[in-house]
């Protein structure tokens, strides 16, 4: 690659390469520090040799590797860790994998004899080197939160390499010093290797079996696998493994700063994962002229140190906006005297010299293996579900099944409707303002209809300075549309071609002021949840359209430009800018851009057959429709797209209603082109139908993913005995059950209903999270049920939700009147989860997951009303505000809490962010307060606010585990809840320090509710409302209805209201729409998205 002109010098130098050549210039970098160790700081040493192994190092905390648990380690003189007890050192030096396991920061032929180096190693779970392992970790992966609970660190110290008498005597002196540091937290693992600059004067070791010299070896290995007859070599994965590439560790780095490696190496995954900030180097100190022809940097705010990176693109085609100028913020390591520096201990290198010429994007080679030989025996996994693999003389490719589109990793069913999410952040200045618009973390949402090609996309919340003048862009989400694009027959769409992972850098330069904006987008495949994911940014400075004009965009037409894992296009725009009418006139104008685009992505290799579709594709946009909401600060953009063969404008093929959108399709079918105009419709994979209307076959996506993994492997060894193999576990109705647990290392997690897992809610090995089940238990065959509430007696009751129905049990005094109890409410369709009672009105509340939906029921009689039926993922806790009038409830998927009248209008959320696995929801509303519980598996805890959403804070994080369940007694004003993690009942005074453990002991509590003297509170395992006495803490009675199955969410329905009132009880509090009460006050608030309505807020 050649710099452009306008570059500063130093900003072209990259990651150490083996191809050098050109100008020398030196990197003044700050030098890289590793984790104090020793025998000052209770490190182990290991006995000095040139084959010492050290005895088993036992572990606190199990080490997660390729998925699964490692309890205890083995370090070696010869660089690397084992896994089970290594082997002599002639069994395996010069060779990768290892049978016995092993990670593998430097391995070779080590010698500390006579006083030539130290092996020094311990583990450690002290606080400050836990943070500064942490934050290691962050620089390789910023979005992780992963939280060490130990770490081990082993540190080879000025080590020499073996020599036997007479060997070249130029390596004597030579000296290598490195550092692993394995950290690991319950649920998963990260290791980091660390190689000071100059800490590295050796590469290669000679052999004690021949003359030849063996590089060293960089990388991990999975232990093999012994069966009656046979070995089977595990998986591994080999980081470097040549003399160019070793001497590159400690100028290079997957982290962003030299010498720093870091790998995630077992979660849920059974594979290696690498860091990706591979092409960076630390902030280089330009001089003041290079300085003002830097561009100012995107920023980000992690709350730590902010420093200046250099990464470049490399490809044969680049040009000059390849190359990118990004501003990351790192963590800030421990102070300088906790470290330990290598600054002084070895002779400087002189300054490297660079060819900027050509050269790859890094010098460290990521290589995945699972066998000896990349095959598909081995590395199936690589492949979608919904693939097949296929070996070739060097290695395998994927390509997807038929009815289904993709690049083979990645497939989804053919004409079924894609959703991509992702955040975008900017740094954008408008017209001649001197000051850019900036901002962070902003929603992307897509919906694609795939069988039209129908591309729609809202981004928000983009400030109303800004939204307009982004409105003639609407490529920002036509990449969206490329993806999906629907095919002419032997044409390719993005997805086909990169299977939804790629890069993509467009620079966009208005014609007139000669304005830029380069916008650079990052695909990461399908995430857990079947969405894919974006992340985008754009810089520059951009036309400013006035407030409140409409911008027309004409249909176009686009080239795409295949080579060699790039495709680049570019074309020119046009569009119509209309303004807002001034004295009954609007003026309209146009204006136009250049738009240029390199992607770059991966492609399978060693297929070596004639590609399946033409360098050179066409790309038709029509139906462009953009649009600014000033009010909810959205940014709206739809295209329909088609690919295909250069037009010579004829009207043939084309035209065919599959290519334009215009067929009648069920949006869960496949448009099938005929001749002319003919086309028929065929129902996706996974429906049935004649194709206008598709409807989902019987067999579930539970029962197919089983399949798949239970795929036919041999009557000797089947599949689903192999290790770290996950199988999927469903009911017997074919539903995804609720908790799934990895067979091999007892690791357990929550999953939605389409089987993904649910973040926060991974538990270790025998400890089960209170998953709920999404799936309604089937409707049984016979008389109906009409869905209405049997009336309510008199008196105080407890209602408790059991999936489909709701149940109440009377209370005399503090005793359950057991022979009352009965089904108060049936809907068998449904999974009811959290309860909630209205005291005025006599009305029950109530969350359902299964549609997912809000309802409610009057207790005298009659049939229930859904109120609330949209935007809502996962609804759990809900609370009656009687006082107020409104309802407040927990969403575990979108992950806030909402507030609404009690019709379910005027809904408006408190909060959406710092939330986890929201569920129990509990309110004081004389005094103006808001409780709820979030059992994030990584950091539980109760939080309060006021009723409006301010002063919130959290109110316990100690000692909590699964805190499922939450009561308020309004008449002891004490906060209660259930642990069943810490399998314990506690209470407190929310007002007061300290708590109260009312009962240990107790199973798996869901819900809890209060009355008189006693708390009542579901258990899964027992199918019961226990009650305890909380003022001598001993249960005194339980309940168990007929059908015995899981019980949810519990109420107390009072004869009467507790007494008391606030500030919205008379007249609303004078409010025009959401009432919500503070302590001593209330607030006026509005709900979201209002539209065309007169509200006002106030406090």
């Amino acid at each position: 690659m050649r710099a452009p002109p306008s570059c500063p010098r130093w900003a072209l130098l990259a990651l150490a390469l083996p191809v050098l050549a050109l100008p020398v210039l030196a990197l003044p970098a700050e030098r890289l520090a590793l984790l104090p160790h020793g025998e000052d700081h209770g490190d182990a040493a290991l006995e000095p040799g040139d084959d010492v192994h050290s005895a088993a190092l036992e572990l606190s905390t199990a080490l997660r590797f390729y998925g699964a648990a490692v309890h205890s380690l083995y370090v070696t003189t010869n660089g690397i860790i084992a896994v089970n007890e290594p082997s002599s050192e002639e069994k395996y030096l010069g060779q990768f994998p290892v049978s016995f396991g092993a990670i593998a920061p430097f391995m070779a032929d080590l010698d500390t004899t006579d006083g030539r180096g130290n092996v020094y190693y311990r583990e450690d779970s002290s606080s400050d080197v836990l943070q500064l392992a942490s934050d290691y970790i962050k620089r390789g992966f910023p979005e992780s939160a992963f939280d060490p609970s130990s770490v081990v660190i082993v540190t080879w110290k000025l080590v020499a390499p073996f020599q036997a008498p007479g060997e070249d005597h130029t390596l004597e002196e030579k000296r290598n010093t490195f550092q692993a540091v394995l950290a690991s937290s319950d649920s998963s693992s990260y290791a980091i290797f660390l190689y000071p600059e100059d800490s590295l004067q050796f590469y290669s070791t000679y052999s004690k079996n021949g003359d030849e010299n063996i590089s060293a070896m960089v990388g991990f290995s999975q232990a093999s696998t012994n069966y009656y007859f046979w070995e089977k070599p595990g998986s591994y994965n080999v980081i470097a493994n040549d003399e160019d590439s070793i001497r590159n560790l400690y100028k290079s780095s997957n982290a962003g700063k030299q010498g720093i490696w870091v790998f995630e190496i077992g979660s849920s995954s059974d594979s290696i994962v690498p860091a990706k900030i591979s092409s960076i180097l630390e902030s280089i100190e330009p001089n003041e002229e290079d300085q003002e022809m830097t561009s100012k940097p995107f920023t980000s705010d992690y709350g730590s140190t902010e420093i200046t990176q250099q990464y470049i693109t490399g490809s044969t085609d680049s040009t000059e906006e390849d190359q990118h100028l990004v501003t990351y913020s790192v963590p800030q390591l421990g102070a300088e005297d906790f470290l330990t520096s290598y600054q002084d201990q070895f002779p400087p290198q002189p300054p490297q010299v660079i060819d900027v010429e050509e050269f790859d994007e890094t010098g460290i080679v990521f290589r995945y293996h699972t066998d000896v030989q990349q095959t598909c025996a081995n590395n199936r996994h690589q492949c979608s579900v919904h693939a097949i693999c296929k070996d070739y003389p060097n290695g395998f490719c994927c390509s997807c099944i038929a009815g289904y589109k993709g690049n083979g990793r990645q497939c989804v069913a053919e004409g079924s409707p894609q959703r991509v999410n992702g955040k975008v952040r900017g740094r954008i200045f408008v017209g001649n303002n001197p000051v850019p618009v900036v901002f962070e973390n902003t929603d992307l949402h897509s919906y694609v209809v795939m069988n039209q090609g129908r591309a729609y996309t809202a981004i928000s919340t983009i400030p109303e300075t800004l939204g307009y003048s982004l409105l003639p862009l609407a490529s920002i989400g036509g990449i969206i549309g490329w993806m999906f694009a629907v095919e002419q027959q032997g044409y390719k769409n993005g997805f086909s071609i990169t299977g939804g992972e790629f890069t993509r850098q467009t620079e966009v330069t208005f014609l007139g002021n000669n304005e830029k904006l380069v916008v650079k987008q990052k695909f990461s495949g399908i995430d857990e949840h079947g969405h894919l994911t974006i992340s985008t940014e754009m810089e520059g400075r951009i036309p400013e359209i006035p407030s409140g004009s409409s911008v027309h965009i004409e249909p176009y037409t686009e080239l795409y430009h295949t080579s060699s894992n790039v495709i680049t296009s570019s074309s020119s725009r046009e569009y119509t800018v209309t303004e807002p009418e001034r004295d009954g006139v609007a003026s309209t104008y146009t204006g136009a851009y250049q738009w240029r685009q390199t992607i770059s992505f991966d492609e399978c290799i060693h297929d070596d057959s004639p590609p399946s579709a033409p360098a050179t594709q066409q790309l038709s946009v029509d139906s462009v429709f953009v649009l600014y909401n000033r009010d909810e600060q959205i940014l709206r953009y739809a295209m329909s797209n088609s690919i295909g063969p250069i037009s010579d404008g004829s009207a043939d093929i084309n035209r065919n209603p599959c290519y334009t959108g215009t067929h009648n399709c069920d949006t869960n079918a496949v448009c099938r082109p005929g001749t002319g105009n003919r086309f028929f419709c065929e129902c996706s994979i996974g429906f049935r139908g004649d194709g206008n209307v598709c409807y989902e076959v019987e067999k579930t996506k539970c029962q197919h993913e089983r399949e798949v993994a239970l795929g036919s492997g041999g009557a000797f060894f089947p599949r689903d005995a192999r290790v770290g193999h996950f199988i999927p576990q469903c009911d017997e109705h074919g539903h995804y059950l609720p908790t799934q647990c990895h067979g091999s290392t007892g690791y357990c997690w929550c999953v939605d209903r389409d089987g993904n897992e649910i973040d926060g809610t991974r538990s270790g090995p025998g400890v089960r999270p209170p998953c709920l089940s999404t799936a309604a238990p089937p409707v049984v065959i016979g008389p109906s049920v009409r869905p209405d509430t049997v009336p309510l007696p008199p008196g105080t009751h407890l209602l408790f939700a059991q999936s489909g129905k709701i149940e109440h049990v009377p209370l005399e005094g503090n005793n359950m009147k057991k022979s009352g109890a009965k089904a108060l409410l049936h809907i068998p369709d449904k999974v009811v989860i959290g309860v909630a009672y209205d005291c005025v009105d006599k009305m029950v509340y109530w969350t359902d997951i299964s549609g997912p939906s809000i309802s409610r029921a009057s207790l005298n009689g009659g049939e229930p009303t859904t109120i609330i039926k949209t935007d809502l993922g996962s609804p759990e806790g809900i609370a009656v505000d009687h006082l107020g009038r409104n309802i407040f409830w927990t969403d575990s998927q979108l992950d806030r809490i909402e507030v609404a009248r009690l019709d379910g209008r005027q809904r408006r959320i408190l909060f959406d962010t710092g939330l986890v696995n929201p569920r129990a929801i509990v309110l004081d509303p004389v005094r103006g307060n808001l409780y709820w519980t979030d059992w994030n598996r990584e950091a539980p805890k109760i939080e309060t606010s006021y009723m409006d959403g301010s002063n919130r804070r959290i109110l316990v994080k100690d000692d909590l585990g699964l805190p499922n369940g939450l009561t308020f007694d309004p008449y002891s004003s004490m906060l209660c809840w259930v642990d069943a993690g810490t399998k314990r009942l506690e209470c407190m005074n929310p007002n007061q320090l300290g708590r109260r453990k009312i009962i240990e002991g107790i199973q798996y509590p869901f819900g809890v509710t209060s009355y008189g003297k006693n708390l009542y509170y579901t258990d899964w395992r027992r199918d019961a409302v226990v009650a305890v006495d909380r003022t001598i803490s001993l249960e005194n009675d339980n309940f168990q209805p007929h059908k015995r199955s899981r019980l949810y969410g519990i109420t107390t329905a009072f004869a009467q209201c507790p007494g008391g009132h606030n500030y919205c009880t008379v007249n609303n509090g004078g409010c025009t729409h959401l009432c919500l009460a503070t302590p001593g006050g209330r607030t006026c608030r509005c709900p979201d998205n209002t539209v065309g309505v007169d509200c006002i807020e106030r406090n």
